[in-house]
C-alpha cells in the first residue's frame, strides 16, 4: 500500500474521531447528571474500570476493521495499529475529563462557556485594534455618527410626553381633590341622563384614547381616514394621513360652503360625516366666538379623537421619534387642533397637561409651524417645572441658543429665581455653575430692552420707580427695529404678561432695570455690543415668524353675539399658512386669494359692520365705499357719545 493511500486513511481518520468527540462528551455528560446515591464514589466500580475501558477499546477497533477492509483488505494490520494509537490517546483524554468533571454539570456548563467569552472579548479587542490601526478615519467616522445619534436622542428625550399627565381631569383632582371633581361629574351625568333618557338603548362604548377622554354620546368612529408610513429618516418615523374617498367627498363640499360662507351648510356635513375635521375646526371657533367654550373644546376634542384613532400601529409620537410634517396638507389639522387643544387645556388651568401638548406638538414637527416654542416657557413656569425649563434650554436641538429669543431670555431668569428659592428653602448647596436670576435678567434686558416698556404697559406696572426707568436711553424704544424680533416680543408680552404680575418677578425685573442703568452710566460701551449681538442673531430684513399671528397666542377670548355670526367662516389661515407681511399686520389684501364678492343688500347693518372687520372678508369694487361708510358709522357714534 502507498503512504499517500495511508495518509489519506488516517485523515479519514482524524476526521470521524473529531466529529465522534462531541458526541461521546455529551453521552458522558449525562452519564455524569444521573443522581448518585451517595457522595463518596464506591471503591468496587474501580474493580471494574479495566474492563470497561476495554470494551470501549473494541468498539472502535471494530468499527476501524469495517470500514478499513471496504477501502483496502490488505493493509489492515498497519491500519489497526494506527487506530489503537488514536483510540488509547483519546480514551486516556476522556478519563481525565471525567474526573475533573466530578464536580456537577452546572460548572462543566460554566466552564465551557468562559473560555468562550475570552475568545470573543480577545477577538473584538483584536478587530478593534487592527481597524484602529489600518483605518482611524472610519472609527472617527462611526464615533461621530454616534455622537449625532446621543444628541438626537437627547433632543427626542427632553421632548418625552409623559402620557398621565395629558389627562385633564387627573390635574383637576390633584388641583382641587377628587371629591370635588367627583361631584361635578356626578351633577354632569344626572343632566346628561335626562338628556339621553329618552334616546335609544345600548349605545356603543367609545374606544379609549390619550390624548382625550371620549364621551359616550360621541358618534362611533366611522374610519374616514387613516395613516400612512412613509419612511426613516435620520432616526425619525415619517408619517402622513390619507383620506378617504367619502372623506375627499365630504372635503369638496367644505370647500364649497366656505367659498359661500354657509356655515348651515358645514353643520350639514357634520351629519353624514361626524368626524370631519375642518367642519369641526370651524365650528369650534363659531362656538368660540359665540362665548360657548365647552362647546368648542368639545369639538376640539372630537378632532383629536378622530385623529389619535387613525394612528398607524407604529406611531408613537409620546416617545419623540416620529415626525409629521405640515407640509403634507392632510397632517395640517392635528396641528391646528393641537395648538386649540393646548390653549383650553390653559384656559382650565390644567398648565402641566397643556405643557405636555405642547411638548408633543413640538415634537412632530422640528420646524414648529404653529410656534410652539414661543409658548412652551409660559406654560413650564405656570406648571412649575423650572428643572426642565433649564435642562430644556440647554438640550434642545444642541446648540444652547434658545437664550437669544426673548422669551426664553426672560423666563430663564424667572426659572432660576424659583429654583434659587427652592434650593434655599431645602438647605441644598448651590448650583454655581449656574448664572444668578439677577444676572439672567440683566442680561435680557440688555439683549430686549423694548420688553420693559411694552410690559409696563400691559401688566400694567404702577410703581413711581417705573416711571423713572422707561425715561432712560435704553427703555425708552417701543421697536429695535429689526422685525423678526419685534414681533417675537410682541407674542412674548401678550402671552407671559400675567407672569408679570407676581411680586417677586417685579422686584427681580425692578432690580436688574436699576443695575442696568448704572452700568451704563460707567460704561456705556456695553450697550453697544449687545446690539452688534442682537442684529447678528436676527440678521433678516423680513418678517420670518409672519405667519405666526399675535391674537393666536393672546390670553383673551374674542366674543361676538350669536346673531351677528350667522355668516361667520372660520379664517382660511387656520389651515394654509401665509407668507405676506400685511397679514401679520392682520390686514386684508384686495383680489388675493379672496373669495367671490358678497351681497350686502336687505341684510342687518350691524352685522355688516362687523364681517367687514374680518380680513378674509371681500365686498368688491364697493369695498372703499363700504369701509367709509362704516367709518363714518363709528365716527358719528362716536360724536354722539362725546355730545352727551
Amino acid at each position: 500500500m502507498s503512504a499517500r493511500l495511508l495518509k489519506k486513511i488516517l485523515k479519514q481518520q482524524d476526521e470521524l474521531s473529531q466529529q465522534n468527540q462531541p458526541q461521546h462528551e455529551e453521552l458522558e455528560e449525562e452519564e455524569e447528571e444521573q443522581p448518585n446515591s451517595g457522595s463518596s464514589i464506591n471503591p468496587f466500580d474501580l474493580l471494574n474500570d479495566d474492563d470497561h475501558v476495554s470494551d470501549q477499546e473494541d468498539e472502535p477497533e471494530v468499527a476501524d476493521e469495517a470500514f478499513l477492509e471496504s477501502n483496502n483488505k490488505q493493509e489492515l494490520p498497519k491500519v489497526k495499529d494506527t487506530v489503537d494509537v488514536i483510540s488509547t490517546s483519546s480514551n486516556k483524554s476522556k478519563k481525565k475529563k471525567k474526573k475533573k468533571n466530578k464536580e456537577g454539570s452546572s460548572a462543566s456548563t460554566q466552564k465551557d462557556e468562559k473560555p468562550l467569552d475570552v475568545i470573543l472579548e480577545s477577538l473584538s479587542l483584536d478587530v478593534e485594534a487592527s481597524s484602529h490601526q489600518r483605518i482611524p478615519e472610519k472609527v472617527k467616522a462611526a464615533k461621530t455618527r454616534v455622537y449625532d445619534s446621543v444628541e438626537k436622542q437627547s433632543a427626542s428625550s427632553i421632548v418625552q410626553v409623559d402620557p398621565k399627565y395629558l389627562n385633564a381631569e387627573n390635574e383637576l383632582r390633584r388641583i382641587f381633590g377628587s371629591k370635588v371633581v367627583k361631584s361635578f361629574e356626578k351633577s354632569n351625568q344626572t343632566g346628561s341622563s335626562r338628556q339621553m333618557r329618552g334616546g335609544r338603548r345600548g349605545a356603543h362604548i367609545p374606544r379609549k384614547t390619550t390624548l382625550v377622554t371620549p364621551s359616550e354620546h360621541w358618534p362611533r368612529w366611522d374610519g374616514s381616514f387613516s395613516m400612512e408610513f412613509l419612511e426613516v429618516k435620520d432616526g425619525y418615523h415619517h408619517f402622513r394621513y390619507v383620506h378617504s374617498s367619502s372623506y375627499t367627498q365630504a372635503q369638496e363640499a367644505f370647500e364649497a360652503a366656505k367659498a359661500i360662507h354657509e356655515l348651515q351648510g358645514i353643520a350639514n356635513i357634520l351629519l353624514y360625516h361626524p368626524y370631519h375635521l375642518d367642519s369641526l375646526v370651524t365650528m369650534a371657533d363659531y362656538f368660540k366666538f359665540a362665548g360657548e367654550q365647552q362647546m368648542s373644546a368639545d369639538s376640539i376634542s372630537k378632532c383629536l379623537y378622530a385623529l389619535e384613532c387613525a394612528w398607524h400601529p407604529m406611531f408613537t409620537p409620546f416617545q419623540g421619534n416620529c415626525q409629521l410634517k405640515f407640509s403634507h396638507e392632510t397632517n395640517k389639522p392635528i396641528f391646528t387642533t393641537l395648538f386649540a387643544h393646548m390653549k383650553n387645556m390653559d384656559r382650565r388651568g390644567c398648565h402641566r397637561s397643556a405643557l405636555e401638548v405642547c411638548k408633543l406638538l413640538l415634537s412632530l414637527d422640528s420646524d414648529d409651524p404653529m410656534g410652539a416654542m414661543f409658548y412652551i416657557d409660559y406654560l413650564a413656569l405656570r406648571a412649575e417645572e423650572h428643572a426642565w425649563l433649564e435642562r430644556f434650554s440647554e438640550d434642545y436641538q444642541s446648540d444652547n441658543s434658545l437664550w437669544l429669543f426673548p422669551n426664553f431670555s426672560y423666563s430663564l431668569a424667572i426659572c432660576r429665581l424659583y429654583l434659587e428659592k427652592r434650593e434655599s428653602s431645602e438647605d441644598l448647596d448651590m448650583n454655581t455653575t449656574k448664572s444668578s436670576s439677577t444676572d439672567l435678567m440683566k442680561q435680557a434686558l440688555m439683549l430686549h430692552p423694548s420688553v420693559l416698556k411694552k410690559l409696563v404697559e400691559k401688566v400694567p406696572l404702577k410703581d413711581q420707580a417705573w416711571t423713572g426707568i422707561t425715561k432712560h436711553a435704553l427703555f425708552r424704544a417701543d421697536e429695535v427695529g429689526v422685525p423678526s424680533l419685534d414681533h417675537l416680543v410682541n407674542i412674548y408680552v401678550e402671552t407671559n404678561y400675567l407672569i408679570w404680575r407676581l411680586p417677586d418677578v417685579q422686584k427681580l425685573l425692578k432690580d436688574a432695570a436699576q443695575r442696568v442703568i448704572e452700568t451704563l452710566k460707567n460704561d456705556s460701551s456695553e450697550a453697544r455690543d449687545w446690539t452688534c449681538v442682537r442684529k447678528e442673531a436676527f440678521s433678516s430684513e423680513k418678517n420670518e415668524y409672519r405667519h405666526l399671528l399675535v391674537s393666536d397666542f393672546s390670553q383673551s377670548v374674542p366674543t361676538m353675539p350669536p346673531e351677528n355670526l350667522q355668516h361667520l367662516m372660520v379664517d382660511p389661515r387656520m389651515r394654509d399658512p401665509v407668507h405676506n407681511e400685511a397679514h401679520a399686520a392682520n390686514v386684508a389684501i384686495p383680489n388675493e386669494g379672496i373669495p367671490a364678492p358678497r351681497n350686502v343688500a336687505n341684510r342687518n347693518a350691524i352685522a355688516v359692520l362687523l364681517e367687514s372687520m374680518l380680513p378674509w372678508v371681500h365686498y368688491g369694487d364697493g369695498n372703499g365705499a363700504a369701509e367709509e361708510d362704516g367709518d363714518d358709522i363709528l365716527n358719528g357714534h362716536g360724536q354722539g357719545n362725546e355730545d352727551h
